[in-house]
């Protein structure tokens, strides 16, 4: 399956957001994300379920496709497009429940990244790329000379995620990432759209 473009992923954090998530999504599908991922596992499951519905609700009016992260039942229920699993879920499981969804997985080892691969994954995250406060407890970044490493040898679309600005966006892209995924500078911006443009343009997006 055929990742969104432009090549630009958004993963939500509510806790980072300095507004209502729902009206960050809209502002940044607004302004040209076309993939988002709603992330926010912490939330209670009934909160979440409504939480993630007003989250698919905004991008959907732009057209943008909006995975959750975990959780089928919740994606289900608020109609996402696809669901991001972690490490040590089957993505080939999750597509028998779900069928013909954007599945990704996260990965943080080459052996996680083929598992993912050979049971059906549509793409992988491999993180951290940076240095970041949004992704600790994974080591240290494992830097553009390894990113490559894995883009040459998965046969399956890679989005490089952490520690991602536009100043380092194209770099990933260069490394042979499809795609760039982004959290908490989005999520932290004063001016959404304005945060959203500069990563876009530096993906040489048409915006």
């Amino acid at each position: 399956m055929m990742l969104p473009k432009p090549r630009l992923l958004l993963i939500t954090d509510r806790h980072q957001a300095g507004r209502p998530l729902p009206e960050v999504v809209d502002a940044a599908c607004a302004a040209g994300v076309r993939w988002v991922s709603f992330r926010d596992k912490d939330l209670p499951s009934g909160e979440r379920r409504a939480m993630a519905r007003q989250v698919v609700k905004a991008g959907h009016a732009h057209n943008a496709t909006v995975t959750l992260h975990g959780d089928l039942a919740t994606a289900e229920a608020a109609r996402a497009d696809g669901v991001h699993v972690e490490p040590g879920t089957s993505p080939g499981a999750v597509r028998q429940i779900l069928g013909d969804v954007l599945i990704g997985a996260s990965v943080h080892s080459w052996e996680e990244a083929e598992r993912a691969q050979d049971d059906g994954a549509d793409y992988v995250t491999i993180s951290p790329i940076y240095e970041t406060p949004s992704k600790p407890g994974y080591g240290p970044p494992i830097g553009l000379d390894i990113l490559g490493d894995f883009c040459s040898a998965l046969r399956i679309p890679v989005v490089a995620l952490g520690g991602i600005t536009p100043a380092n966006a194209a770099h990933c892209l260069n490394a042979g990432a499809s795609a760039v995924a982004v959290m908490g500078e989005v999520m932290r911006a004063q001016d959404t759209a304005a945060t959203t443009k500069q990563y876009l343009y530096a993906l040489d997006a048409d915006v």
